[in-house]
């Protein structure tokens, strides 16, 4: 196994690490201010629990981008490649933008998630815009992965 390759695999599993922190921390900020708005209105779950999920997706974005890589250098085929130390670097460049856009983006999701929880608990039918407030900081997540897909598919192995 070549430097390059180590690198490259680094990449990967920081990319899907720091876009699954974030997601774990923005689904639990959602999640607690969902739990204190159901014990008192039940009736709310199923709106709050779109909700509390939104900020999630920048795990998923994360895993879906290391996957790409790990898959582009030949590990899970059997036959790596063996990439130089500058193939390793980029592919490790091509992974930070949904790293790092999803880390702080999914915290970000999940505190408009929970003011948008807020809001719906003092007015159940303004949900739609609270899911509406929320999915705008998906934005910059999904141009993120985008960043992160093109360069790694853009990157000569």
């Amino acid at each position: 196994m070549t430097l390059g390759t180590v690198i490259a695999i680094c990449g990967a599993a920081i990319c899907a690490t720091l876009a699954g922190i974030g997601s774990a921390y923005g689904v639990r900020i959602g999640g607690q201010a969902a739990a204190g708005v159901v014990s008192e209105n039940p009736g709310l779950f199923g709106k709050l629990l779109v909700l509390q999920a939104l900020p999630g997706t920048q795990g998923i974005y994360g895993f879906l981008t290391a996957v790409i890589i790990i898959v582009r250098m030949g590990l899970l085929g059997g036959n790596p490649i063996a990439l130089t130390t500058a193939q390793g670097w980029a592919l490790f460049g091509a992974a930070m933008p949904i790293g790092i856009v999803g880390l702080f983006s999914a915290i970000y999701q999940g505190q408009t998630a929970a003011a948008s929880i807020h809001m719906t608990a003092k007015q159940p039918d303004s949900s739609a815009k609270g899911i509406t407030m929320t999915a705008m900081v998906e934005t910059y997540a999904i141009l993120a992965l985008l960043v992160s897909i093109l360069l790694v598919f853009g990157i000569q192995l």
